[in-house]
């Protein structure tokens, strides 16, 4: 199963092409690659997918979601 999720940008320019960010979820960190989406900027919330930005989410609505992640029980 894929999922793709909400990540917000703390570091933008990392990487040998300068194309990745650091990205946090909930105080994981991870780096990911802005290749295919332009203007991202710290402090936007972007989906990440497969270690991919596909695209920008409203603050609002990245926030929604994740509240909605955090609500969801896998335990049995």
């Amino acid at each position: 199963m894929c999922l793709a999720m909400p990540v917000k940008v703390i570091e933008i320019g990392r990487g040998p092409s300068g194309e990745d960010a650091l990205v946090d979820l909930g105080g994981l960190q991870k780096e990911i690659s802005l290749a295919l989406l332009d203007g991202v900027v710290v402090g936007d919330y972007v989906i990440l997918h497969a270690g991919y930005a596909l695209s920008r989410l409203d603050p609002e609505e990245a926030q929604r979601t994740l509240d909605a992640f955090a609500d969801l029980s896998f335990g049995a």
